[in-house]
């Protein structure tokens, strides 16, 4: 599990209490640079900060991984087309609750309105 921060270690390990899958977390951002620590793992979970290019994609498909999970519903940061050409599956979060988005935005309005940025 790449680009984990520690609150990211509670909340996946209590989703997966009842599924057992082993969990690595790591906090380094996948990159080329970093797909040696992928080695052997046949999935991946990664965050949108992380950059899973054709490069990437061809290190990891060489190293074994056939799943590639995002913390995310964006998949900019994913080769879609590289990855499958490779054979490795994408999944993703398929959507984010519309009233949350709306809150955020409600706050946003907020912190402007009051100048709360500047604070």
């Amino acid at each position: 599990v790449f680009s984990t921060k520690s609150y990211d270690h509670k909340f996946l390990e209590q989703a997966n209490a009842n599924y057992g899958h082993e969990l690595v977390f790591l906090e380094p951002r996948l990159t080329y640079d970093t797909t040696a620590l992928a080695s052997g793992f046949p999935a991946v979970c990664v965050f949108i900060n992380d950059q899973l290019d054709e490069r990437t994609l061809q290190v990891l498909a060489s190293q074994g991984t056939k799943l590639i999970a995002t913390r995310s519903a964006g998949f900019n940061h994913i080769d879609l087309n590289a990855a499958a050409q490779l054979g490795i599956t994408v999944v993703r979060v398929p959507a984010y609750s519309p009233y949350a988005v709306a809150e955020h935005t409600v706050g946003l309005i907020l912190t402007l309105n009051r100048k709360i940025h500047r604070a």
